[in-house]
């Protein structure tokens, strides 16, 4: 029986290299990111009522601090006593709010996590977005879309579908195609196929709570575990690259980072229960600081 704890110590002592190792081989690494206040700065407020029946919008980052509170117990913010939900309060994080998202993204300041998703596409990793957001998954799909095509603060779309042709190589046991043909010709389907693979998931998307997204994320994340798991195993299989795990188990190794601490912390407490190989590492990135819990 391999020995999970000892192979989790010398899986993580491994220089990992964004997308692939330094012999070629695929690093079965992968990202997951929540947005608001971690990917990025958006503008979108959550619109809360005061004790005059005012509405007050509130920024996604203050309303982590104050969510708990809202509709609970009166507390001060912007000079004003917010007592309760405005109407309709998470009007502009769900469809109606789809075209303003896609637009916000392309001028919104970059959050904490940003480095880490640029490495993620100019490596061509596989990722997940967990947002408590609730629009529709292809608008989410189209704003990274946007994102890269238009390089946007370090993304590289030249480096990304690069790699990505690496990737379509050993899927397919292709010899390798120059890169003019494969950024000419093939760019945009490659492109299109990359993120068909990766997984947008706003979890109140038809369903869920916005003001308590938590036991929605912890059911992505499960599935994006599960999927990990998969792409992992069909991407080290014998023929391709030697599997260097005695019971042919790849454990991949997925980032996942949030700014929320209360996200964070049901999150560790999912992940110790129903996964002690701990294929997750958690980072919470509250006031623009990361670290890892």
């Amino acid at each position: 029986m391999i020995n999970i704890k000892k192979h989790i110590i010398e899986y993580h002592k491994k220089r990992i290299q964004e997308g692939f190792t330094e012999e070629g081989e695929p690093d079965t690494k992968y990202y997951a990111f929540d947005w608001d206040d971690n990917i990025m700065f958006m503008p979108t407020k959550i619109m809360v009522l005061s004790e005059n029946e005012d509405e007050i919008g509130m920024s996604t980052e203050d309303f982590a601090e104050h969510r708990h509170q809202i509709g609970k117990e009166p507390f001060q913010y912007k000079g004003a006593t917010i007592v309760n939900y405005a109407p309709n309060p998470f009007r502009y994080f769900g469809v109606e709010g789809d075209k303003r998202f896609i637009i916000d993204c392309m001028t919104a300041p970059v959050g904490p996590s940003w480095n880490d998703f640029v490495e993620c596409l100019n490596g061509g990793s596989i990722f997940a977005i967990i947002t408590a957001r609730g629009h529709t998954p292809s608008v989410l799909k189209e704003a990274v879309k946007n994102l890269i095509v238009s390089n946007k603060n370090g993304i590289n779309q030249k480096e990304l579908l690069s790699n990505l042709q690496k990737y379509e190589n050993i899927i397919q046991n292709d010899e390798q195609l120059s890169e003019e043909f494969s950024l000419e010709y093939e760019g945009k389907e490659l492109l299109e196929r990359y993120l068909d693979r990766c997984m947008f998931a706003p979890v109140t998307y038809g369903e869920g709570s916005a003001s308590n997204p938590e036991e929605g994320k912890i059911k992505a994340m499960r599935k994006f575990i599960s999927y990990c798991k998969e792409l992992a195993n069909e991407i080290k299989k014998p023929g391709k690259f030697k599997n260097d795990v005695a019971n042919d188990e790849i454990i991949p190794f997925i980032g996942f980072s949030d700014d929320d601490p209360q996200n964070i912390e049901k999150m560790n407490k999912f992940l110790e229960k129903e996964y002690p190989e701990k294929p997750v590492r958690t980072y919470l990135t509250k006031g623009g600081l990361k670290q890892e819990l």
